[in-house]
């Protein structure tokens, strides 16, 4: 039969299995993240890479969305989103989910961006992943401009696969640590544009 200072020490030890780790992590959670980190969650810009490719690592880190959307009947309305991005393969390339769900948490935009930077040809390649229908879309092809850089500003045009929009062009414009613009307008003929949503990020603290 177990004695009872035995039967205590078992006890003792099972629930100091348990508290432990609790208490570690709640310790933890409350320290500042170190930048090692940030590192390994986010990735960072591998020192082979090509260094132009940090020209999008503004999009590195999560980010709070609020996207306005210009309904087909004129009225604007505004649904939630969220951006992360990652440096990954390395640092040789950058892929930034875009996420946007409705009043019900239904999701109307999932999606992946992978961007890497060419120095050979010294060009963008940037691919849009549709999560919803499998759809992979180029953006910012040079037939049509490549990718722009002025300032703290980006620019890009691109075709939709499905032909909803002949043309669609992006902006990234009020770019800083804390906060960028995203722009989209469309284009029957890629000289008109009508703007048709804008999106404001915010760096989120989580």
């Amino acid at each position: 039969m177990i004695r009872i200072d035995e039967l205590v020490g078992i006890v003792v030890a099972a629930l100091l299995q348990l508290i432990g780790p609790t208490r570690r992590s709640t310790a933890v959670a409350g320290e500042a993240i170190p930048m090692n980190e940030i590192n390994k969650d986010f990735g960072k810009l591998n020192p082979n890479a090509p260094s132009v490719l940090s020209r999008f690592g503004f999009l590195i880190g999560r980010w709070r969305c609020e996207a306005k959307v210009k309904l087909a009947n004129g009225v604007s309305q505004t649904f939630p989103a969220t951006w992360v991005g990652r440096y990954i393969l390395d640092g040789y390339a950058i892929a930034d989910e875009y996420r946007m769900t409705g009043s019900s948490g239904e999701l109307i935009v999932l999606g992946l961006n992978f961007r890497v930077y060419d120095a050979t040809k010294q060009i963008w390649k940037i691919k849009w992943l549709n999560a919803l229908d499998g759809m992979w879309w180029d953006l910012g092809p040079e037939e049509l401009g490549g990718v722009r850089f002025d300032g703290q500003s980006v620019t890009y045009s691109f075709r939709e696969p499905t032909g909803a929009r002949a043309y669609q062009r992006v902006t990234f414009t009020s770019v800083s640590p804390a906060h960028f613009t995203w722009r989209g307008e469309k284009s029957d003929d890629g000289n008109t544009w009508s703007e048709f949503m804008v999106i404001e990020a915010y760096r989120s603290k989580e």
